[in-house]
């Protein structure tokens, strides 16, 4: 062979070569991939559409919940930050033509028509909070006119600590936002709460209005940012900015427990049924709810749960339809991973007693005693946080740890 087809030959065989180097690397493959025949098409399972038309998740509201727990671990890893630039959410056109839907008040008629809209941009964020050696997450819902709530809970209760006694780590306390419903007063509260958060980079924020019907959104934004933040956190607390918090109790109840335990503690309600009365602030129609009583959940004001547990449960809550009560919806999405919510008497969602007027709800020695209060305006907080501080003298020890 003559010097010159030589040389053409070994300049063909060397772009082969470069070409199937570039390929493979193009795709990601190795040699011997590159050369398999590509695998058969594997055919996707058809999704099933609700009654507007639009897709819904088959691990939707109605499925067997243990096959959804099943499949819960198998879920691939999610984002390593938030991952949500834009709001990109048009309306239902489809569930507003149902016959149903003329029916129903204003505000369950706009929460059914942007229902599919599930997760927005951060405004405020703040992932330091996770970093370290965290054992226990002090996390409160707000809303951006109630700077005087958050003041009076960074004063007391969510005070932060560098250690929870016994060489566990730190608590940490952070407060769920959204932004202020009026439009004409956004611009305004926007930059105070900026200057607050500058003062206390404690606040995480979302770009959806603060309403009642988007509380769920807080719950599920919430255990999305922990999710991708939070990896070692040990321990949750999550309540509301009106109630009263001893966290020397807490520490001491979360002692002897592990945060890989299925733990999530509170005023447990067990059957509770769907309000039908309209004029109810927890009214829910029928055609929104038709079964007869709602899973076991804790009610409002705070609960305690693991952090292993938040992390499987925020993958849970993404196989359900949004459900305008947050705490129901939380009872619901634990219902999938088939876990129950334990009782425990140191919460108290209603009070001391249900009876407002009761001297008891104003006597520090059974707030001394107990994990959560509920209801307490600043004023009342600061005054009580101060007598239970004191040198506290009570005729008898009210034991409910």
């Amino acid at each position: 062979m003559s010097l010159w087809k030589k040389t053409v030959y070994k300049s063909v065989c060397l772009s082969l070569a470069l070409l199937v180097a570039v390929t493979v690397f193009q795709r990601s493959l190795t040699p011997h991939q590159f050369l398999q025949e590509p695998p058969p098409p594997t055919r996707e399972p058809q999704k099933a559409q609700n009654p507007s038309g639009h897709l819904v998740n088959p691990n939707s509201f109605w499925k067997n919940t243990k096959d959804v727990a099943a499949a819960t671990p198998m879920a691939p890893p999610g984002p390593q930050t938030w991952d949500i630039s834009s709001t990109n959410c048009s309306a239902n056109i489809n569930v507003t033509q149902q016959p149903w839907f003329q029916g129903l008040e204003p505000h369950f008629q706009q929460f059914l028509t942007y229902r599919h809209c599930r997760y927005f941009p951060m405004l405020l964020n703040h992932p330091e909070k996770c970093r370290g050696a965290v054992y226990l997450l002090v996390v409160v819902k707000s809303v951006i006119t109630q700077h005087d709530r958050r003041e009076a809970i960074r004063q007391t209760w969510g005070r932060e600590q560098e250690s929870g006694g016994g060489g566990r780590g730190a608590l940490r306390t952070v407060f769920l936002l959204g932004t202020a419903s009026k439009q004409e007063e956004r611009a305004h509260y926007q930059q105070l709460l900026a200057y607050e958060d500058r003062l206390y980079g404690d606040i995480l924020q979302w770009d959806f209005l603060d309403s009642f019907f988007n509380l769920t959104l807080k719950e599920i934004h919430f255990l999305k940012w922990f999710d991708i933040y939070c990896p070692h956190v040990q321990f949750i607390f999550k309540g509301d900015d009106d109630v009263f918090v001893n966290p020397t109790n807490l520490l001491e109840f979360l002692a002897d427990r592990q945060p890989q335990e299925d733990l999530f503690v509170g005023d447990v309600l067990q059957r509770a049924r769907p309000i039908r009365k309209k004029d109810n602030k927890y009214y829910i129609p029928g055609v929104l709810y038709s079964k007869a009583s709602y899973p076991p959940y804790a009610g409002g004001g705070g609960f305690l749960m693991a952090g292993g547990l938040a992390r499987r449960l925020r993958r849970a809550c993404d196989t359900l339809e949004l459900y305008p009560i947050d705490d129901v919806f939380l009872g619901m999405c634990l219902e999938v991973l088939s876990v129950q919510p334990t009782a425990h008497e140191g919460f108290k969602t209603f009070g001391i007693t249900r009876n407002r007027n009761s001297r008891m709800n104003k006597e520090p020695c059974f707030f001394r005693s107990m994990l959560v209060v509920h209801k307490l305006l600043p004023p009342e907080l600061l005054a009580m946080w101060g007598l239970v501080h004191s040198n506290l003298t009570c005729a008898r020890n009210l034991q409910v740890l």
